[in-house]
Parts: C-alpha cells; structure tokens; sequence
C-alpha cells in the first residue's frame, strides 16, 4: 500500500479557486490509479474524480465536470486537485485515495486513504 497526505484545504469564497495536493509515500506510486473522494456533514462520501496510473485517462463525477482537474506527477509521487468556481454545496472534506485497480468504486477500507483536508466554501 502507499501512505497519502493531502494537503491545500482551507476557507474561500464561492467562485474562488483552490489546489488540493495529496503527496504519496510507499510502494510504486505509478503503478497505482490515484482518485478523490469528498464526504460533507451528514451525507455519504462520494466520488469527484479519478486518473488512470499513466495519468492518460481521467474521469469526473458530473457536478465537478467543467470546474475540478485532476493531474498527477510521477516523479514527485503526488496527485492533484485544481478546483475552480467553487460553490457552497462543494463543502466537504476531500480525501486522496490510491488503488491498483479501480478507483471510482472504491470504499473506506479498501485501497489507501489519506487522513483528509477540510474545503469549506462560504457563500
């Protein structure tokens, strides 16, 4: 398994702009296809997106489509998460997640899991 922390949260205005880092530590990091999820009060954690270990293929929830990348560096062993036009409704704590295999599906206790980053957006 890799060992994940994500960094880059923190307090913005809605239709402000944020980049999530989620730095890699362990095992092969290429070999792994990297994903965030993102969990807010009271509701399930949720897929936002997800890239393949080449980083050649990329795959978006629909209501970040348009407004959050997903990128990765090999070399540096981290995955990011460019957020832009933030809204209200994408409050929530964002963990990185790493898998062999398919990411999109993942659950808590499968796979590697960072500890999170708060992301609150203030209307």
């Amino acid at each position: 398994q890799v060992q994940l922390v994500e960094s880059g949260g923190g307090l913005v205005q809605a239709g402000d702009s944020l980049r999530l880092t989620c730095a890699a530590s362990g095992r092969s990091f290429s070999g792994y296809h990297m994903g965030w999820f993102r969990q807010a009060p009271g509701k399930e954690r949720e897929f936002v997106a997800d890239i393949t270990w080449s980083g050649s293929i990329t795959y978006y929830a629909d209501f970040v489509k348009g407004r959050f990348t997903i990128s990765r560096d090999n070399a540096k062993t981290t995955v990011y998460l460019q957020m832009n036009s933030l809204k209200s409704e994408d409050t929530a704590i964002y963990y990185c997640a790493a898998n062999p295999f398919n990411i999109r599906t993942l659950k808590a206790g499968s796979g590697s899991w960072g500890q999170g980053t708060q992301v609150t957006v203030s209307s």
